[in-house]
């Protein structure tokens, strides 16, 4: 496809998941969560598909690699650990805040500038330490404010307005949703506003793992190569270092991975090969397992993978059940958890 030229803008409609994962316990499905995958080879194409890959969903936090991508083609000169914050859902440790604080300062601004909401630590621990400090709901510790420093500092290195920089008409805005179509390969279906307060684009799950895609792909010193490195060689900032999106970056050499609230999943290694991952109901728990399992039939070695079949469900504080990614996602029987 020509990337100058996006394909139409996928349909809005009430998304016709499927059944991708069931909730164990005792032998017994208790529950069933629905969702949406899609698999890319290595040549571009969809290699497996289940639910609704086309319909227009809210990738969520999973589109801020492409949104890096976009402010460093409009200059901002941030790398590794910087630009890792850049993209970051961070979970509010010491080292996102003072990473965030280098990011304005770099550009001359400070706390005070940040336009996204105020918010307490997105990890329990780090969010339990900072009540018992006494402090409150801040710019800085929410999750995204990474990204908003970087978008503070991409407007002042262009000259453009910071006060409506969220402004879904403000030049940054519109030229991130310039790359959004450019890397999903499609016109953007909706603009409404995330929880941070910054524009999010409506795609297709199919045009997300095509983004992750392209991104990791992308020739060395490309913006979208600067952005792949940086997460790659420091995960731990675009999430927090018990995260399980930064242990999976760890755990597949060369994978690149972002989540995103709401049960989403996207990743993808060296050679192009991607997923991309819809929970229907937002659950958290089944996101991992089934995106791990989607990187199984992506060809990932399962060995790999093992720690993220999802936690336990427990009776009486003893395993009794488990989350099973459902055939042909995962070839076990569904109510095997061994």
């Amino acid at each position: 496809m020509d990337s100058s030229s996006p394909a139409d803008a996928p349909v809005v409609r009430a998304p016709l998941h499927a059944p991708v994962a069931h909730l164990v316990r005792g032998g017994v499905i208790e529950g069933v969560h629905h969702g949406s995958v899609v698999v890319l080879g290595a040549d571009g194409e969809a290699a497996f598909r289940l639910g609704d890959t086309e319909a227009a969903f809210y990738p969520r936090s999973a589109l801020k690699p492409v949104q890096a991508v976009a402010m460093v083609r409009a200059g901002l000169p941030l790398d590794g650990d910087l630009l890792s914050l850049a993209a970051a859902s961070h979970s509010g440790e010491e080292c996102h805040l003072a990473g965030v604080r280098r990011i304005l300062d770099l550009a001359g601004l400070g706390e005070e500038d940040l336009r996204n909401v105020p918010d307490m630590p997105f990890d329990p621990a780090v969010r339990d330490a900072w009540v018992r400090a006494g402090r409150g709901p801040s710019r800085l510790a929410q999750n995204c404010s990474g990204k908003h420093a970087a978008m503070l500092s991409t407007a002042r290195l262009n000259g453009w307005s910071l006060t409506d920089c969220l402004d879904p008409a403000h030049p940054l805005q519109r030229a991130i949703a310039e790359t959004v179509e450019d890397l999903t390969g499609q016109r953007v279906a909706r603009v409404t506003v995330d929880g941070c307060g910054a524009p999010l684009f409506a795609v297709s799950l199919h045009g997300l793992a095509r983004a992750v895609a392209r991104i990791v792909t992308a020739a060395p010193g490309t913006p979208e190569a600067r952005v792949a490195d940086a997460l790659r060689a420091h995960p731990e900032m675009a999430s927090g270092a018990d995260r399980d999106v930064a242990a999976l970056m760890r755990a597949v050499p060369g994978l690149l991975a972002k989540d995103g609230f709401e049960g989403v999943e996207a990743a993808a290694l060296p050679d192009g090969r991607a997923i991309a991952v819809k929970i229907a109901d937002g659950a958290s728990r089944a996101r991992i397992p089934v995106a791990a399992a989607a990187l199984a039939r992506a060809g990932v070695d399962p060995a790999l993978l093992t720690e993220f079949a999802g936690e336990s469900l427990l009776g009486g504080g003893e395993p009794v059940g488990c989350i099973r990614p459902v055939p042909p996602l995962d070839p076990r029987p569904v109510t095997a958890c061994a």
